[in-house]
């Protein structure tokens, strides 16, 4: 009899039932210091919750004579049995339940706060007894404060145990049979050739129970392993299991045939599968050509060359008009039998010029080659192919020529062809087949290059300009190339020597295609610019110079090509390109004074005053000019002469400039006396020039007079609040003297009036280092760091002194992260991998930097002192002289020495070896 109560499963939970409460869980949570989801019942509930389970299956009883509290006829007030089921609920009633209600309030009231204390009470023992996870780890938390870098550096890494468990689970679901022995000596012979004949016509197998070959055994086993790792290791490609031939993509698997090699360890399944594949796939397909190109290339792979000449013999017959079978199928034979089965391909494909090529290359010597490709004209007299390989093959200039002019009549639309009879022709000659070429494509360019570069060749430059000709007629063949093409055209002909012809092409084509409208002069600078870069410097000069007729008073375009000259040119070229500039913008002093420059270079100390008296014309009482003749006389040794200059300047240029020079003037003579007069003029014009205060401090420093530089540097200072180095100066002054107290106030200040100088900063963290207050120090670069996250200055000065050696390169590496280009930090991460002997890494960053900014002289420096150590002579001087072109003018280091007055006179070279001497080591 079928009972009519359900399964465990299919019952309906019990009450107040809890899932997983037996073994403790009680719910989860994603944050730990909330704890847990829920508590669970208490005992309370869980007793009320059994009995109710117990009262529901009849297995408990009364425990008194008083009755069972859970009598269901207690539980409903308004369905009262027994005594008062006759009653009725009157207002009398309601009014005393109300009653009794208001004093259940009123009484609740009188214990809140004993209550309220009470239940406090008992819920911080609660959580006394019951932490949270947060609470419970506080005290660990805070005693990570007191782990070192080098503890938190050696903390082991977890282990991930997930993947062995997977392999673990995996492993389960695994079964392993032993291999009989025949399936591995099948395997082993499968791709091998039977060549022994058994004696009497007896098996080859031992029939009679023999003794098992185990070391073959053994080899075919390691033999299939091989193979099944390579293949696993092998990306499986495009390949997919397919059901029926007509789904195979014969080219595509021949394309992929033809990029692989033949591997001798090719797995025998991968070879078998591809065979029958192919095999249905020409059985299905019998013409198509690349299904039996990849049939044979598929047994070249496994090796059985004969089989795949057999198949591709096969699809010789039944593609006989495919080039691809053909030429695959004399690539697969011998010279001998290739030879004859060229012959055989052109007997099917008279006309094929691939086939008639390839029938001649199998020749040896050049006779034959010749008669083959005479054999191939006469059939296919129209093709170009054949015709450049017959005058390839000839040895005689006269017969080559001969040869191209049967060509150009049968051909008369190949450019090819009448470039190399023109080359080939003497010049009369050239011109009139140059001409018969024009007439045959006039909507060739190439045609029209080679007639001006056979005019330039001739010297015939008076009569016209074939190229302008050549711009009308292709513009009204509407055959114009772009001027893309023709700047391409024009960097050919300079590679080959027609640099005229080069120009021209630039004239008559730059300006084509683009409108007034158009941002012309950005567009010629960037052409120069790339011309540049690959080296054709002819193009860009020729570039420069068309640009500059119509742009005539641009001094960016003069400035651009006056570089050019001056690093790919001659002295003669820059003079004359200058001259040319000073004469179209006549108000640029710094073209003036370039002219000059160089004059002076060249020796020409006359010329040079010539110019800056032309320029003094053209630019009466400019600054730039006084001061630039001030340089001449005074680095020339004509001390009255300059001096007399600075005081006209003063009197007709009286700028700040004019000024501080005239006190670096005396102070690099050693007239403290005199400098310290003139810096008093000048501050009594210009109180806000920050640089002539510091040269008032600079003087008095240098007479030995401390209290009045102080004075000259804290009246400075408030004069000219901003100034970043008079506070500088003004914060040294006070640490030399001995008070770190003042210097420190100092700095203070400073960084008031200019908050976020990293200058100032990293001023005041050397500051507290240099007084021994390291931990000061790096408090001070952690505040700094936050305010200027991205000041190389102050990464580097952390990385190189207050980080112990084995920090500083991942501190570099966090520091790269947030600076996105500077170069004192590019040169910081030089000098480390300079310390750790990868002398190629170092010179690379070194580069860099250098590349980022060469006006900063300490790149410089610490550059040629790494080359000292580690470059070689060439490399050093190399070095020196891009220095010295750059001309650097910043660097901490490089500005302490070059503005020395005793170095006034000194040259870029002599700076960089006093700058690089100067550097710690």
């Amino acid at each position: 009899m079928a009972s009519n109560r359900r399964d465990f499963l299919s019952q309906p939970a019990p009450e107040n039932y809890v899932a997983g409460l037996g073994r403790g869980a009680t719910g989860f949570t994603t944050r730990s210091d909330l704890g847990p989801a829920r508590e669970g019942p208490s005992d309370d509930q869980i007793k009320e919750a059994v009995a109710k389970r117990s009262a529901q299956l009849g297995l408990t009883e009364a425990k008194d004579d008083g009755g069972d509290d859970n009598d269901p006829r207690y539980q409903d007030p308004d369905n009262e049995v027994g005594l008062f089921a006759g009653g009725i609920y009157e207002k009398d009633d309601e009014e005393a339940d109300r009653i009794w209600q208001d004093v259940d309030e009123k009484m609740a009231k009188r214990r809140q706060k004993q209550r309220e204390s009470r239940e406090k009470a008992e819920q911080e023992d609660y959580e006394r007894k019951n932490p949270k996870i947060q609470q419970q780890f506080a005290d660990l938390k805070r005693a990570l404060g007191t782990v070192t870098d080098e503890e938190w550096a050696n903390l082991p890494d977890v282990k991930d145990l997930t993947g062995r468990n997977k392999r673990a689970r995996a492993a389960q679901h695994q079964r392993f049979y032993a291999v009989p022995d025949s399936v591995l000596a099948a395997a082993r012979d499968s791709s091998e050739f039977g060549t022994t004949v058994a004696e009497d016509g007896a098996a080859s197998a031992p029939q009679d129970g023999a003794m098992t070959n185990f070391a073959k055994i053994g080899a075919a086993r390691d033999k299939v392993l091989q193979a099944r790792l390579d293949q696993a290791s092998q990306s499986s490609g495009t390949s997919t299991s397919v059901g029926t031939a007509t789904s195979v993509d014969p080219k595509g698997y021949l394309t992929s045939l033809g990029n692989a090699g033949i591997n001798e360890q090719t797995a025998v399944s991968d070879v078998e599968f591809a065979r029958k594949l192919l095999k249905s796939a020409v059985d299905s397909n019998p013409t198509n050509a690349p299904g039996w190109i990849a049939a044979a290339r598929v047994e070249e792979l496994a090796g059985k060359l004969v089989a795949a000449r057999t198949i591709i013999a096969r699809g010789c017959k039944h593609c006989p008009k495919s080039e691809d079978v053909w030429l695959e199928n004399i690539r697969l034979n011998d010279n001998r039998n290739a030879k004859i089965i060229a012959a055989e391909a052109i007997k099917a494909n008279l006309r094929s010029v691939r086939l008639w090529v390839e029938a001649m290359k199998l020749e040896t010597d050049p006779r034959s080659k010749k008669k083959v490709i005479r054999h191939a004209l006469d059939h296919i007299p129209e093709s170009e192919a054949l015709w450049k390989e017959a005058v390839n093959l000839e040895e005689d200039p006269e017969d080559a020529r001969l040869l191209l002019a049967k060509a150009t009549e049968l051909i008369p639309a190949s450019i090819d062809l009448w470039l190399a009879l023109a080359r080939l022709e003497t010049p009369k000659n050239a011109k009139a087949v140059l001409n018969k070429a024009r007439k045959a494509i006039p909507t060739s360019h190439e045609i029209w290059i080679a007639a001006a570069r056979l005019q330039e060749q001739l010297a015939e430059l008076s009569k016209g300009n074939v190229m302008k000709s050549a711009v009308q007629v292709l513009a009204k063949e509407s055959a114009m190339p772009k001027r893309e093409e023709w700047i391409a055209e024009a960097e050919k002909c300079e590679e080959e020597g027609a640099v005229v012809t080069c120009g021209n092409i630039i004239r008559e084509t730059l300006g084509w295609g683009l409108d007034e409208d158009d941002d012309r002069k950005d567009v010629w600078m960037e052409d120069a610019k790339s011309s540049i870069n690959r080296g054709k410097y002819e193009t860009a000069r020729a570039i420069y110079a068309y640009a500059l007729r119509v742009f005539v008073n641009s001094r960016t375009l003069w400035l651009a090509a006056v570089d050019l000259e001056r690093n790919h040119g001659t002295k003669e070229g820059l003079w004359q390109v200058l001259e040319k500039a000073v004469e179209a913008c006549p108000h640029s002093e710094v073209l003036w004074m370039m002219l000059a420059k160089e004059r002076l270079l060249a020796g020409e100390l006359d010329e040079a005053r010539r110019v800056l008296g032309r320029a003094f014309t053209q630019n009466p009482n400019n600054e730039d000019i006084w001061l630039a003749a001030v340089k001449l006389e005074a680095d020339n040794g004509f001390i009255d002469q300059a001096r007399e200059l600075l005081n006209t300047a003063r009197q007709n240029a009286p700028t700040d400039r004019v000024w501080m020079r005239s006190v670096a003037f005396e102070r690099q003579l050693d007239n403290k006396e005199a400098a310290l007069e003139l810096v008093q003029e000048g501050l009594q014009i210009f109180p806000g020039a920050a640089k002539l205060w510091m040269m008032k401090g600079q003087i008095y420093e240098d007479m030995g007079k401390v209290p009045q530089a102080r004075e000259a540097y804290s009246t400075g200072v408030k004069a000219v609040p901003g100034s970043v180095p008079l506070w500088l100066l003004f914060s040294r002054l006070e640490e030399r003297s001995g008070a770190i107290v003042k210097a420190r106030s100092v700095l203070d200040r400073a960084r008031q009036a200019v908050p976020k100088s990293p200058e100032l900063w990293c001023e005041l963290i050397r500051v507290e280092r240099r007084a021994g207050n390291a931990a000061q120090a790096k408090n001070l670069m952690a505040t700094a760091l936050r305010q200027m996250p991205k000041s190389g200055l102050l990464w580097s000065e952390r990385i190189w002194h207050l980080e112990t050696r084995t920090q500083r390169k991942p501190l570099s590496l966090e520091a790269i992260k947030q600076v996105d280009n500077d170069p004192i930090l590019f040169v910081a991460v030089a000098r480390i991998f300079w310390g750790e002997r990868k002398l190629e890494r170092a010179q690379n960053w070194f580069e860099k930097a250098l590349v980022l900014d060469a006006d900063i002289g300490d790149s410089w420096a610490w550059y040629y002192k790494f080359l000292l150590q580690h470059g070689t002579d060439e490399k050093r001087q190399d070095v020196v002289n891009k220095c010295v072109l750059n001309d650097p003018r910043h660097g901490e280091h490089w500005q302490a020495i070059a503005k020395d007055p005793r170095n006034a006179r000194k040259s870029v070279e002599e700076i960089l070896k006093l700058v690089t001497a100067s550097l710690p080591s």
